[in-house]
């Protein structure tokens, strides 16, 4: 009988000839589908089962890990798989007579490993998502840093803006974070209330070129009509007076307002650093190089530096900056020295050395930034244009002034104040103004 029980193990007599497992006349042989059968090397042309060659039983069906094959009766032909070598398709010690490697149409083994291109593409983006991260969280941080107040107000016959813009940039001798031994060793004091303006300038940016205006605080102007601080529900005419009386009396609103009003120009954006944060800033920068021409001692602000080049610290910067008892020139030298220290400051904290090192750019935010007041509507960009603008003018692509004087000791019921010269002041506010070209002025 030539069925499929005819080719299986004992359907035929053992040692007889025959292409399957126990010889006979068995049908052909069914190949499998993946597997090509060789004759091994010096074997019978009859391949298992021919006579004189031991027939090899199949596995098991539990045993076989690909159980019978497709088509076929459990347990016949191809119900097991010969095992091929540790480097061929499914690993175990190969079967003789069998290839090794995959069976045809199987998909080829992947590389696990990315190719360089795309490694870098990858380093690249998290590098730059890393940066955006740290960016963000920076600016952030910053700007919560800021101590903004509402000093630019409204009023009836303010001027109207202008092109270009103006900062009002004060130093005042707020002695707030100072403890006992600061007020000592930058002879400060501590018994003054309230606070002055130690320095008062006006920066101009604008199209023709940056210039820094100094405003002398014995300055003689008008002062608007305010509240009175003693009672508010009262209202001060407006009177001649020193412009550093508008701080002491209404802070940063009245002076803005006094000094718009005496200059005919609209103040932009406001600024304003006590003795304190200006001391922990210059020292957050790691010192700001200055150069003297000669020595320079003032027993009231404490300064006492040999001539030459040297590394101001915080505390000396501060007994430099407050010097006015030194060449005779009061005021007048000491809003010169302010401006070329300020100048020097604004180059240093924006310098690539700064702004590059996380351990002087953060320390250099925190400390200036802490104490810092400035207008309601400044934000970051602004004050680093600021920044830029006073670096700009330290290098030489500016105008530093002093608004033109005609009497730098007038006599007042107040002692004795700065009178401003009209005819040559006047063409100084209108070109800063219309952002024209600043005359030249002594």
């Amino acid at each position: 009988m030539n069925s499929w029980e005819d080719g299986r193990y004992g359907g035929a007599q053992q040692g007889q000839g025959g292409g399957g497992y126990g010889g006979g006349d068995a049908e052909p042989t069914r190949s499998m589908p993946h597997v090509q059968r060789q004759r091994r090397p010096g074997a019978p042309h009859g391949g298992y089962g021919q006579a004189g060659s031991p027939a090899e039983p199949p596995l098991p069906p539990g045993l076989n890990p690909r159980g019978p094959a497709a088509g076929a009766p459990a347990g016949g032909y191809g119900a097991t798989i010969p095992q091929q070598s540790s480097g061929g398709y499914g690993g175990g010690p190969a079967a003789p007579g069998y290839h090794d490697g995959p069976p045809p149409g199987a998909s080829p083994v992947r590389s696990s490993r990315w190719p360089r291109r795309r490694k870098v593409k990858v380093a690249l983006l998290t590098l730059l998502c890393a940066l955006l991260v740290v960016t963000a969280g920076t600016w952030f941080w910053a700007d919560g840093k800021l101590r903004r107040q509402d000093v630019l107000q409204d009023y009836p016959g303010r001027p109207g803006e202008g092109k270009g813009t103006n900062w009002l940039i004060v130093g005042s001798d707020s002695r707030e974070g100072m403890t006992k031994q600061d007020a000592k060793d930058l002879h400060t004091g501590l018994g003054a209330k309230g606070k002055r303006t130690d320095s008062m300038m006006l920066l101009h940016i604008g199209d023709h070129g940056n210039t820094m205006m100094s405003i002398p605080r014995d300055s003689w102007v008008t002062v608007p009509a305010h509240q009175s601080s003693i009672n508010p529900s009262q209202t001060v005419s407006a009177r001649k007076h020193k412009i550093n009386a508008a701080f002491a009396i209404g802070g940063a609103p009245l002076l803005v307002r006094t000094v718009e009003t005496a200059t005919g120009l609209h103040v932009d954006h406001y600024a304003e650093i006590g003795f304190a944060g200006f001391r922990d800033l210059v020292d957050s920068l790691g010192g700001v190089r200055m150069c003297l021409d000669k020595p320079m001692k003032d027993a009231k602000s404490g300064a006492d530096f040999p001539a030459g080049c040297r590394e101001f610290n915080g505390t000396d910067s501060l007994k430099y900056v407050r010097s006015r008892y030194v060449d005779g020139t009061g005021d007048l030298g000491r809003m010169k020295r302010q401006r070329q220290f300020l100048a020097s400051i604004a180059n240093e904290a924006a310098s690539p050395a700064t702004i590059a090192n996380p351990f002087t750019l953060y320390p250099t935010i925190s400390s200036g930034l802490g104490t810092l007041i400035v207008d309601k509507d400044c934000g970051l960009t602004d004050l680093a244009s600021m920044f830029f603008a006073m670096k700009g003018v330290s290098s030489g692509s500016g105008k530093t002034i002093t608004v033109p004087i005609a009497n730098p000791g007038l006599p007042t019921s107040e002692g004795s104040a700065v009178d401003w010269s009209d005819s040559r002041s006047k063409p100084v506010f209108d070109a800063l103004r219309n952002d024209t070209a600043v005359p030249d002025v002594k």
